[in-house]
């Protein structure tokens, strides 16, 4: 007889192609804001407020920001997961990390939209 060990966590080819799709984001948005700093050297306090008071370039950086906090998410669960055997600690870990980056969330979202 077999003995499958069930776990709640879901890896596999979802986690896999969101951690790839998250990177492609931020990819593209570096991408994007080095080509625009290639072309406007003289970046100052006036046009960086004018950049990102457009709603696109505010919408995208939170996506960028929204992706990466999913990715490091991903990662650091797997790391935790192979790493740390102590389910206590492992629980520990993640409630701290899924806080931290729902705060960074939180914040970010203020910085882009608020005043």
């Amino acid at each position: 007889m077999v003995n499958r060990v069930i776990v709640g966590a879901h890896y596999g080819l979802r986690d896999w192609l969101v951690q790839r799709v998250t990177a492609v984001v931020m990819a593209l948005g570096s991408l994007a804001l080095g080509i625009y700093l290639l072309l406007h050297p003289d970046m100052g306090y006036d046009r960086w407020t004018g950049l990102f008071a457009s709603q696109p370039v505010r919408a995208f950086a939170l996506l960028f920001l929204l992706s990466l906090f999913y990715h490091a998410w991903i990662g650091i669960r797997d790391i935790v997961m192979d790493y740390v055997k102590p389910a206590a600690v492992r629980l520990v870990i993640h409630v701290v990390v899924v806080l931290a980056l729902l705060l960074y969330a939180i914040w970010s979202v203020q910085i882009l939209w608020g005043m």
